[in-house]
């Protein structure tokens, strides 16, 4: 029987791994990690992580050939294929920093790997890494192999949080990088087989290990890039009393450009769009390509004036002060049908509106007050590093509160921020939400889920991204 193990059981590892022990009953898939309380939520009812179909994938395989362990050294020792998915967070200190991946738990990972090995293994990242990473760990491997072989792969992750499952089932491609050599040919050949279980065989790509790398980085750059562009024609298009949504309709209809990724908000979050576009920066800057570094800086900074414009769009329109004023804010987490809130931009319209003084309280379906407590809390780049290593648990802060219903969250309210587009914030009485609210009542849409028109009959202030502006809000800045 083949065996895999993968380190890290994130939100990459556990439900990959989760996928392919249900799609190849005859491997024994084992996910390990350091952090005891993350393989106990593993082990029970309750997931460390919400993704759709999850549940029902890990339920249906767990205790056959899909195992979660905290034995990490006997399990990478027994494994034939070793996944690496650990955390690569952006240095914060050192060259590179705020820019460069730190790899200090990708090579940890490498040097117990070269440790614990006693049979030849393929190691595969799983995680995002710059481009030439391969070889680094390569050169770890090989100093210290001990006489055994280790052929490296690149196998990057192009899920989406909300559909990893669906995405994973049914993957657009499945990319596999190597060494041009026949040892690295044959370890292509050995993880395709993996796929193939599934995967149509043309949807397996195979290149050279930097293609692979880099491959990653371009796609979430190129996917934050649209999302950037459409946010730049929003703030335009409420210059001008342009709509973006059908700007972003009548263009998506070429079929050049198409529909994806169009929808304007309050900007991208999620663990890997900026941190990937600055890992590009820093690797172009250290190849001598300062133009090409700016170009794709320019994509973070539209996403982060976004988000400042968005709070100052709140203020301004609230007689330019939120001073003590209850806002709600509807959804955290950094799109709908996940918990995760890496990157999110409700952490910088919420950190923002508390240094206007407001008020917050705060309703996601899926994220936990303690999670919110701790993003509010953290610095930058803190979430990225492995739970054990960030820091405790602050206690909450007076001006936040966290509910668990979003009439609650709105009731005496003078403004609502929707921040998240979950289905159900469409589908609220809005009626009853503007009865419990003082008045005059805001709505700030940064997720255009909200039926402005209708809004507006019930007596609301509405503001919506790149949509025609409110007659309340024409005479007010956009930026403060």
């Amino acid at each position: 029987m083949v065996k895999i193990c993968c380190i890290g059981a994130g939100y990459v590892g556990g439900p990959t791994m989760a996928v392919i022990a249900m799609k190849c009953p005859k491997i024994e898939v084992v996910v390990v990690d350091i952090a005891a309380p993350r393989i106990a939520a593993w082990n029970s009812d309750h997931l460390p992580i919400y993704e759709p179909g999850l549940d029902e994938v890990v339920k249906q395989c767990r205790g056959k050939n899909l195992f979660f362990s905290t034995d990490v050294e006997k399990h990478v020792s027994e494994a034939d294929i070793v996944f690496v998915s650990v955390n690569t967070p952006t240095k914060t200190q050192g060259l590179g920093a705020g820019k460069a991946a730190d790899l200090t738990y990708w090579e940890s990972a490498a040097r117990m790997i070269a440790d614990v090995s006693k049979s030849d293994k393929i190691v595969v990242e799983k995680s995002t890494v710059p481009v030439k990473t391969a070889e680094a760990i390569e050169r770890i491997l090989t100093h210290n192999n001990k006489g055994i072989n280790f052929t490296i792969l690149s196998n990057p992750e192009f899920l989406a949080e909300g559909t990893a499952i669906k995405d994973l089932f049914n993957p657009d491609r499945v990319l596999i990088g190597g060494r041009e050599t026949p040892q690295g040919q044959k370890a292509i050949e050995s993880l395709r087989d993996v796929y193939a279980h599934w995967v149509p065989i043309d949807r397996i790509l195979c290149t050279n290990l930097w293609s692979a790398e880099l491959s990653k980085l371009a796609a979430n750059a190129f996917l934050a890039q649209r999302i950037s562009s459409v946010n730049a024609m929003s703030a335009l298009c409420e210059a001008t009393g342009a709509d973006v949504s059908q700007v972003s309709h009548s263009i998506g209809t070429d079929s050049r450009i198409g529909p994806k990724f169009l929808n304007a908000s309050v900007g991208f979050g999620g663990s890997c769009f900026q941190k990937d576009i600055l890992n590009l920066v820093y690797i172009c800057e250290c190849n001598g390509l300062p133009e090409v570094a700016n170009y794709w800086k320019q994509v973070v900074k539209v996403n982060d004036y976004q988000k400042s414009r968005f709070v100052n769009r709140v203020v301004s329109s609230m007689f330019n002060t939120v001073s003590t004023k209850k806002i709600a804010i509807l959804g955290f987490a950094f799109k709908k049908d996940t918990g995760d809130t890496r990157e999110t931009p409700a952490i910088d319209v919420c950190k923002g509106l508390l240094g206007d003084k407001a008020k917050l309280s705060i309703y996601d379906p899926q994220v936990t007050e303690n999670q919110i407590t701790k993003d509010l809390s953290m610095k930058k780049y803190d979430w990225d590093h492995p739970a054990h290593l960030q820091p405790p648990s602050p206690t909450s802060k007076k001006e936040v509160s966290v509910v668990f219903d979003a009439y609650e969250a709105v009731k005496d309210a003078h403004g609502v921020c929707i921040l998240t587009e979950w289905d159900e914030f469409k589908n609220l009485d809005y009626q009853k939400v503007f009865d419990n609210m003082q008045k005059p009542a805001f709505i700030f849409d940064g997720r255009n889920v909200v039926d402005v028109k209708k809004l507006r009959e019930i007596g609301f202030i509405v503001y919506s991204i790149g949509k025609p502006l409110d007659s309340w809000l024409k005479d007010m800045p956009a930026v403060a």
